[in-house]
């Protein structure tokens, strides 16, 4: 069930109605909460809803042990049972094809024959964001940080809410469920500011992301039908769709959970005003790369390591894992060595800063994050190119040669609107542009929303086309 689909709107208007009726009684809407967003996962994945399930049972068990024993041996048997089971489920469902093909490959080489042993096991949509989410709640309880759920039901929604549940945001329990011990709160503005995301991650999604999939698609999966405008076309294309297309899912998420009552975090402020790598990071993503950084980086040792060696060491470790993350292919993780050496580079030159929005604005730092977003769009290459063939094809056709250059009038819009999400983003960074619009008088931003509705139902006569994200 797509965000983007007729499916969804009745699913989540139904939904919205009930919950609301009931919201007098706090347990039942829980529940009818709780069953709605297992349905809608079940809608995409039917079974394997019961891996959901079993992770959720095991970390709200070991949360309860962690909490109630004062054996640090048995804590760290309930840890360890967490880590295991979240880690083992992710591999085996996400990674076991890729390391089945390497090991396969490998013994053909040696003229051995494994071909039995690839199953071609099927990857649940929104397995990497759920076992992180649940995770951390068993490793937070552990630190001390947070106290153990007693209330299963909590515990199972925290981890299974509908709008975050495929593509994220990844959130932490100490976050989220103290929310479920206030009364859901909808007034005026909030229900304001939650259609305002709605629209505008539908908006970025099916008018701008799907449209420039088209030439993201003509670039990187023919390289060798596209001429050199075609290829530079959809080089920046897919840099803009990845975000149109990913911002936009975090947009409909955060707005129908405050639809709900419930506050999800931020999960993008405008990544391509990045004025360094570690700065895009912080970002991009933002709940992996925060999630990475506690649950990973800092644990390494992060900065605090007796000499550069040991901080360059954690952060190749962090983003190689950060690749993997994304994908069961080489290309994901030569796409985080590739960032993982560009952070170690800006550390080295001394490039990294650690709050550029201190400086204000400057054309001398404007400069700068336009000619970062092109780095950013280059690394792009390897995330987006499935093989070493691909990605040299496309190489060879972003060099001009001695062909005629065909220019069409969609390749023209395409780059326009390039142009202007990045200008968009550049605006957005300096001046609030969210706020004024909602301050617009209500006439005027009736009509915005009339004309966004309308675009929005022609770009998706086609049907509803899945997110970037759901793949990971």
């Amino acid at each position: 069930m797509l965000f983007n689909s007729s499916e969804y709107v009745v699913f989540f208007l139904a939904v919205l109605s009930l919950t609301w009726l009931v919201v007098g009684f706090p347990r039942l809407r829980l529940w009818l909460l709780l069953l709605a967003s297992y349905y809608f996962y079940a809608s995409n994945n039917h079974w394997l809803i019961m891996l959901i399930l079993i992770s959720t049972q095991v970390d709200y068990v070991a949360g309860l042990v962690i909490a109630r024993t004062q054996s640090q041996r048995t804590r760290n048997a309930a840890l360890v049972a967490s880590i295991a089971c979240n880690l083992g489920i992710l591999g085996t469902f996400k990674y076991f094809n890729f390391f089945a093909a390497s090991l396969v490959g490998l013994a053909n080489g040696a003229g051995w024959n494994l071909s039995w042993v690839d199953l071609h096991i099927a990857l649940p949509v929104g397995i990497s964001f759920y076992t992180f989410q649940s995770m951390s709640y068993t490793i937070d309880v552990y630190r001390g940080r947070i106290p153990a759920e007693p209330s299963w039901v909590r515990f199972s929604f925290y981890v299974a809410f509908f709008p975050q549940l495929i593509a994220g945001p990844i959130v932490r329990a100490s976050h989220f469920l103290p929310q479920l011990s206030e009364p859901p709160q909808l007034d005026r503005d909030t229900f304001e500011q939650a259609l305002f995301l709605v629209m505008r991650g539908l908006f970025k999604k099916i008018v701008l992301a799907d449209f420039l999939a088209h030439y993201a698609d003509a670039a990187f999966n023919t390289p060798g039908a596209v001429n050199v405008a075609g290829a530079w076309i959809g080089v920046y294309a897919f840099s803009l769709q990845i975000y149109f297309d990913f911002s936009g899912y975090s947009d409909i998420a955060i707005g129908c959970s405050r639809l709900c009552g419930y506050r999800l975090p931020d999960n993008f402020r405008r990544p391509y005003m990045a004025s360094s790598m570690a700065d895009f990071w912080r970002r991009w993503h933002i709940s992996l790369s925060s999630w990475l950084r506690d649950y990973l980086y800092i644990p390494l040792g992060g900065n605090r390591m007796p000499g550069k060696a040991g901080v360059y060491r954690n952060l190749m470790i962090t983003m190689l894992l950060g690749g993997l993350w994304h994908g069961a292919a080489f290309h994901f993780v030569l796409w985080g060595l590739l960032h993982g050496l560009l952070l170690i580079g800006e550390r080295m030159l001394g490039l990294a800063r650690e709050d550029p929005e201190k400086d204000g604005f400057s054309w001398r730092l404007l400069a700068r994050r336009f000619v970062l977003f092109h780095v950013i769009t280059f690394t792009w290459l390897i995330f987006r190119s499935e093989n070493a063939t691909l990605l040299g094809e496309l190489l060879d056709a972003l060099i001009p040669g001695s062909g005629t250059v065909v220019i069409t009038a969609g390749m023209a819009l395409a780059g326009a609107v390039i142009a202007g999400g990045w200008l968009a983003q550049a605006v957005c960074e300096y001046v609030d542009v969210d706020r004024r619009f909602l301050g617009l008088p209500v006439p005027v931003k009736g009509l915005l929303y009339a004309g966004g509705t309308f675009l929005i139902l022609v770009f998706n006569a086609g049907g509803p086309t899945p997110f970037i994200y759901f793949q990971f």
